[in-house]
């Protein structure tokens, strides 16, 4: 199980409960934080590190579900494992919709807990190094000349440097030169590394939104 830097907040309004998920977390290494609230979690400043969240479905006031929705709403990506006495269906069903990764009925097995504590982690480290992957390519594009973003867009739509040339109406060392800056600046040895990379950054764009139009094949960015 991966332990180093990782942390798992437990919300449950009782403290029976909180304790002992707590002995058994830190049993196996985990850092744990306790919360007798989803208001408390909310007001708790959490350290920027990969973890889970085990959230109790009733609670008084915020429940665990209203919790979920406050969390997505605030782009808040920590996942989250339910646990209830009171589960049903509809409920599990509305909370995985939401992206919940678990929903686990009380009583619950410690092994079946761990487990999903495990998964969720594993989850969650998957995401944020995908994350940062992300960001570094977004960096690197944002690095390139206008003129680099030209070539960059007719390199991944396949021309080759001599059309590229009478494309843009430059010569052909002009192109080979411009062309050896963008791979250099994007870190990339081949074309198809190049074009993974930008339709990885196209597709995170285009999840928010943030693209000149529904068709388009390149974002602003990259026009």
């Amino acid at each position: 199980m991966p332990v180093q830097n990782a942390t798992v907040y437990i919300v449950d309004d009782d403290e029976s409960i909180r304790k002992a998920k707590a002995r058994l977390l830190n049993s196996v290494g985990l850092r744990v934080e306790v919360f007798s609230s989803a208001r408390e979690f909310l007001e708790h400043d959490r350290a920027d590190m990969p973890g889970c969240l085990l959230l109790d479905v009733r609670m008084p006031g915020l429940s665990g579900l209203d919790l979920q929705q406050e969390l997505v709403a605030s782009q808040f990506s920590l996942p989250i494992i339910f646990i209830s006495a009171h589960g049903n269906i509809p409920m599990s069903v509305r909370a995985m919709k939401a992206g919940a990764v678990d929903f686990l009925p009380k009583p619950v097995d410690d092994q079946a807990l761990l487990d999903a504590v495990r998964q969720a982690i594993d989850q969650d480290t998957l995401s944020r190094r995908d994350a940062e992957e992300l960001r570094d390519i977004q960096t690197r594009i944002q690095t390139l000349t206008p003129r680099e973003h030209e070539i960059l867009k007719l390199v991944v739509e396949g021309l080759i440097n001599k059309q590229i040339a009478s494309r843009l109406g430059i010569s052909l060392p002009t192109v080979k030169c411009h062309r050896r800056h963008v791979m250099e600046k994007m870190a990339v040895s081949s074309v198809a590394e190049l074009a993974r990379m930008v339709e990885r950054s196209i597709a995170s764009l285009r999840l928010k939104d943030d693209i000149c139009h529904p068709k388009a094949r390149f974002p602003r960015s990259l026009q």
